[in-house]
């Protein structure tokens, strides 16, 4: 089941995919020519996980390919209720096997950061490299995970359960810095205009988002093998940037790109230049 529509010259195309276990899943591509390399984008929470035009206009002077999906209870997708970070990876693999893609570059943003690395840690062989930005770490007792963030009331929740993080009520703004409502303003626009009717729609989808956060992931960044660049604002109040530094002791091969300027939306403006970093990974 599919439906195209056109974004600004790219022609993009949806799927319901059905899989084993009964679910669906909405997945979306750009379209591009069947060399061209792939890019999944792993959305943040809540999103429709609908491809984002500034996400396209990134990648289309690139020549990339960019492939997303909606996370279980978003967008179209089935609900599963306590889901890990780990399961995105059988997700992603099915939609790639949709899409016919053998391998590509994950990339996540916020809570799209840890599913982009379950992507590499356990589909080795079917990833090429990682970008994550301005996302979490694992929650770890040495690890003061809530540490500068402006609010952790959803978060701290999620550690107890999902019964105990439906009860918390977090539009997730509270760290947001001008920098960040000054993108969203402009060129980050539909960002906003995606993840507030996400978040009022499938609301679910946060709750199990947040827990899977607070709880085991289901992998050890230490098994990720392919290269990661962390990308990450000084002035992030929702995620603070400990947590890439974090992932940076974790994670076998990887560098950080600190931006002290930017907060956790303002970041995305690097988007551009990290996929120039794949693109030069690729070339590696």
């Amino acid at each position: 089941m599919g439906a195209r529509t056109h974004t600004r010259a790219v022609t993009t195309t949806s799927r319901t995919l059905t899989l084993p276990d009964g679910r669906v899943l909405r997945a979306h591509a750009s379209d591009a020519p069947p060399d061209a390399p792939v890019v999944v984008w792993h959305h943040g929470t809540p999103q429709s996980g609908a491809l984002l035009e500034p996400v396209l206009a990134a990648a289309r002077p690139r020549g990339l390919r960019v492939v997303s999906y909606a996370r279980p209870s978003y967008g179209g997708s089935s609900p599963a209720p306590g889901r890990d970070v780990a399961s995105a990876a059988g997700d992603v693999a099915a939609v790639l096997d949709a899409f016919d893609v053998p391998r590509a570059a994950h990339v996540g943003a916020s809570g799209g950061g840890p599913h982009a690395l379950a992507c590499a840690a356990l589909l080795p062989d079917r990833t090429t490299a990682v970008v994550s930005i301005a996302g979490l770490a694992p929650f770890d007792p040495d690890f003061d995970w809530a540490a500068g963030m402006a609010s952790d009331a959803a978060l701290r929740a999620a550690s107890a359960g999902r019964g105990a993080r439906a009860r918390v009520d977090d539009d997730g703004v509270a760290g947001f810095v001008d920098a960040d409502w000054h993108v969203l303003d402009g060129p980050w626009a539909a960002l906003g205009a995606d993840a507030g009717p996400a978040g009022a729609a499938w609301p679910d989808g946060a709750v199990d988002d947040d827990v899977a956060y607070a709880s085991p992931w289901g992998f050890s960044p230490r098994d990720v093998r392919a290269p990661v660049l962390l990308v990450h604002g000084g002035l992030d109040g929702v995620v603070p940037s400990t947590h890439s530094r974090r992932l940076l002791g974790l994670l076998p091969d990887a560098q950080l790109w600190e931006r002290p300027h930017d907060g956790h939306v303002s970041v995305l403006r690097a988007l551009p230049v990290a996929l120039d970093w794949l693109i030069d990974t690729l070339g590696d």
